[in-house]
């Protein structure tokens, strides 16, 4: 194939000097690198003369007005930009001196681009006098840059360095060139060869660029798409295989730029495109735990892979839940799977195919067991039969011959049906040999089950009867009255929910980032007509949740109206808070379209005219880091829910550092200490709410030490490694044909137990008094 000449290359060509003062990356690069090497010179693309454009005009009088970011020439654009940021706190908003600006400042309009990357490497231990790296780029439609260079090596490197300074380079390059194009790279895509010998790049990229590593075969090259062609085809050359890679790099991406979620044979979700992309490592993952911690969830691994099981060695699992992306189960699989794939354990995730109209079934299942639903809402015989037909046809079509048959591979040793949706399957898994473990994730009113003739006890009768009963183990949130009288208390195990540090979701972002997340935001709002966020020039709070009946919507808005009576008369506008309530949808969610509805028609009217273009109401695609973005700089955060199983975000926002409002709901408790890292308040007290806000908002001194506190207050308990061993020893006891009887304990402590490791007093420990 051909290719233009690349204004990348010229880019590459002239980075150590133009950043030989900001940038410490480069800086190494050019150590390693013979800095005489010279490349050609005639380089051109279409985005060659962005870097040539005049200054935009500002947009606001004072352009150095601290902390306020403004579009400037590309060159401009330092390193610092790519630091990874804490969270923006309540002293770096009042510090800022009130701007004179005549609109909204323009901030960095980030454009989102792929990359291929092919590199010559030499043999591991041999130095060698050049090194050839072949980069291409990609908008998603067509190639749009490409650059192929030797660089020369220095003669004094050591063999040894070769891996770190050229993931350096790499990193390097890649800021250099999205600061000259103001680009947002959101995959790179290269081949095993170059992750076995640059070990740290995937993890970096993820990290400190937030850029997806995809890493695919070595023999995804082959010289030809036709199988009976490779065999005398042509070798390719670095950079042509560097643009097919970020051809077939884009293949995995679907509206606006976001991973695909692929379901793979027997509808298995094949976490993380199978494999292909590569975010993290065991060693990241340590890092992020205590010593106590890792010892535990090593013991568990090495133990499952040698137990003999079944007639095979190594234990085999498989969890089943309704949806695949969008809810909190689905959030929690997708770690815990990624995290056993780097451990080798065959743990594999299975979802039904999806039936809207069941959906709604088990939706409105949810809300009465919450206590939520319309009073006279019930489930009835027709649709009870519509959900037993739907469960068993999945079955019959993906797993009776699968992983339900615990004869023959593909089959599992151990099942987790990990909703009520797939209750079904349980007296089906049980027939095949297979223990089971329910995990109860909602919270069940077991005071209105008792009721006889309630809505509450019909449904949780058929769901008791449909498999629940038959389960080995039954999993509960750690919150009093979640479990009903009819479960027998020694088998009854006490597990929170947990999320992952180092995903999408909370990993910490740069300014860079972040610019691109807050642009994209502000770009969806104006898609749907809805209010514009200032931020930085305001500071928001905000709720994160799904539009559900059950997270306490319009005691927001209540709460934050109250709170607006107090400020209105006397603040200036840059200290008076917006509010912006946002959320994933889930496949298995249709109340999320009514509540949001709802809560637009509500700040629509006459009770909220003059605070109503300060509400940002959204509902936002699966972005992991558009919310991640937003909870990182909102100086407060709200989960005001009236009934909750334990809601994880809750631990998320107090990891940042953000102090939270919340109700004494659910598990909520359990992560919030009250006047510690956030505040409780009682369900339906909007007044405390909207008073502790406004604490919040007045006192940087209390803020400070709150947010403080947060920042290394949260439990490994919570965490995907904490929450992974605790899974990990329940399947290691079943593997082993133990009886497992929690008797109503938490199963971290029964783990830690087992391993034989205390407890040690600097621990973060989530309460063990039952909320």
């Amino acid at each position: 194939m051909t290719h233009s000449n690349s204004t990348m290359a010229a880019r590459l060509a002239a980075i150590s000097k133009e950043n030989e003062s900001t940038s410490s990356i480069d800086s190494t690069a050019s150590d390693f690198f013979d800095s005489s090497n010279a490349y050609s010179n005639d380089y051109r693309s279409s985005h060659g003369a962005m870097k040539d454009l005049p200054t935009p005009p500002h947009t606001i009088d004072d352009a150095n007005v601290a902390g306020i970011p403004v579009r400037r020439r590309t060159s401009s654009v330092s390193d610092s930009d790519f630091n990874v940021l804490g969270s923006t706190t309540l002293k770096d908003l009042l510090k800022l001196p009130v701007p004179k600006y005549k609109k909204e400042p323009w901030i960095h309009s980030l454009t989102a681009m792929f990359m291929g990357l092919e590199i010559i490497l030499p043999s591991p231990g041999e130095p060698v006098e050049a090194i050839t790296f072949g980069f291409s780029i990609h908008d998603g439609y067509f190639s749009t840059d490409f650059a192929l260079m030797d660089k020369q090596v220095r003669s004094d490197r050591n063999p040894s360095e070769y891996p770190d300074i050229i993931t350096e380079y790499i990193l390097g390059e890649i800021k250099a060139y999205s600061t000259d194009h103001l680009f947002k790279f959101s995959a790179l895509g290269f081949r095993q060869s170059v992750m076995k010998f640059c070990p740290q790049l995937c993890s970096r990229l993820w990290s400190e660029l937030d850029i997806l590593p995809f890493v695919f075969p070595n023999s995804v090259m082959s010289g030809s798409e036709d199988r009976n062609e490779r065999s005398t085809a042509v070798q390719l050359s670095c950079d042509e295989i560097a643009d097919s890679l970020a051809r077939k790099l884009i293949m995995f991406f679907g509206p606006r730029g976001l991973p695909r979620t692929v379901i793979g044979y027997r509808n298995r979700v094949e976490v993380d495109d199978d494999g292909l992309i590569h975010m993290v490592d065991l060693p990241d993952y340590e890092r992020s735990v205590s010593p106590q911690t890792w010892l535990c969830i090593n013991k568990f691994v090495q133990e499952l892979k040698t137990t003999k099981i079944n007639g095979h060695v190594g234990t085999r699992v498989a969890f089943f839940n309704a949806t695949p992306q969008g809810g909190g189960v689905a959030l929690m699989r997708h770690a815990l799977m990624r995290l056993c794939k780097l451990f080798d354990l065959h743990v594999i995730w299975y979802v039904p195919r999806p039936n809207p109209s069941v959906f709604r079934i088990t939706k409105n299942n949810h809300n009465i067991i919450q206590g939520v639903a319309d009073p006279n809402l019930r489930l009835t015989d027709t649709q009870k039969d519509q959900f037993t037909r739907w469960i068993d046809a999945n079955y019959k079509s993906y797993w009776s011959t699968g992983p339900l048959d615990s004869k023959k591979p593909p089959g599992v040793d151990i099942a987790v049906m990990d909703d009520p949706q797939t209750v079904g399957l349980i007296p089906k898994a049980k027939a095949a040999g297979i223990k089971v473990i329910y995990r109860s994730h909602i919270e069940v009113r077991s005071d209105l089950i008792k009721q006889k003739g309630s809505p509450q006890e019909g449904v949780w009768d058929f769901l008791w009867n449909s498999g629940i009963k038959d389960a080995d183990v039954f999993i509960s949130h750690p919150v009093k009255g979640f479990v009903p009288e009819a479960v027998d208390i020694s088998m009854v195990g006490l597990m929170p929910a947990a999320t992952d540090w180092l995903d999408g979701l909370n990993k910490d972002l740069s300014r860079w980032d972040t610019f691109y997340y807050m642009g994209e935001f502000k770009k969806q709002c104006e898609e749907v007509k809805a209010n514009k966020l200032v931020f930085p020039m305001r500071p928001y709070i905000c709720q994160i949740a799904r539009f559900d009946p059950s997270k306490g919507i319009p005691d927001v808005l209540h709460a934050y109206r109250k709170l607006r009576s107090m400020m209105d008369d006397d603040w200036p506008l840059r200290k008076i808070p917006q509010l912006v309530i946002a959320g994933h949808g889930a496949v298995d969610d249709p109340d999320g379209t009514a509540v949001y509805d709802q809560t637009v028609q509500t700040i629509s009217t006459e009770e909220y005219a003059s605070i109503a273009s300060d509400i940002i109401v959204m509902r936002l695609g699966p972005s992991d880091q558009l919310l991640n973005c937003l909870l990182s700089n909102a100086l407060v955060v709200l989960q005001l829910s009236y009934r909750e199983g334990f809601e994880v975000k809750v631990s998320e926002a107090i990891h940042k550092g953000k102090p939270v409002v919340a109700y004494r709901a659910g598990g909520i408790p359990l992560q919030v200490q009250h006047k510690k890292n956030g505040y409780l308040c009682n369900v339906g007290d909007t007044n405390d709410v909207a008073n502790r806000m406004y604490d919040l908002f007045t006192n940087a001194d209390l803020y400070q030490q709150i947010s403080t506190f947060a920042s290394s207050s949260v439990s490994d308990e919570v965490h995907t490694v904490g929450n992974t061993a605790a899974w990990l020893y329940l399947f290691n006891e079943l593997a082993k044909g133990n009886e497992v009887r929690p008797m109503g304990g938490w199963i971290y402590d029964l783990m830690r137990e087992a391993t034989g490791v205390p407890w040690i007093e600097r621990e973060n420990r989530l309460p063990r008094t039952l909320m």
